[in-house]
């Protein structure tokens, strides 16, 4: 069970830095978390000092793990490398899913 814990703005600026090599990358905070957009489209967030990216049919096969936000939430899939290139290759596959749609 998650205990719904703030994110820290720390935790959120190390997402941040994995993303620098990405243009377009913004937050914004709602109750305490950090949801992040690219210009102006939603992918994913900071929960619970977690980075997690929205689901979709482009990262199925990627092994990524599933975790719950908050509870009554959709799974999203934890990106839990701290290797900004495979982040960045991760979230811009992401990325050409939902701009593409």
């Amino acid at each position: 069970m998650i205990d719904n814990m703030a994110s820290s703005k720390e935790y959120l600026h190390f997402v941040l830095d994995l993303l620098q090599g990405i243009e377009g990358i913004t937050y914004k905070k709602m109750m305490g978390e950090y949801l992040l957009y690219k210009d102006d489209v939603l992918f994913g967030g900071v929960y619970d000092d977690r980075f997690l990216i929205k689901k979709n049919e482009s990262l199925s096969g990627l092994g990524l793990k599933e975790e719950i936000p908050y509870p009554g939430a959709k799974a999203m899939y934890l990106i839990d490398s701290d290797n900004p290139k495979t982040v960045e290759k991760i979230v811009d596959k992401a990325l050409a899913f939902y701009i593409s749609a």
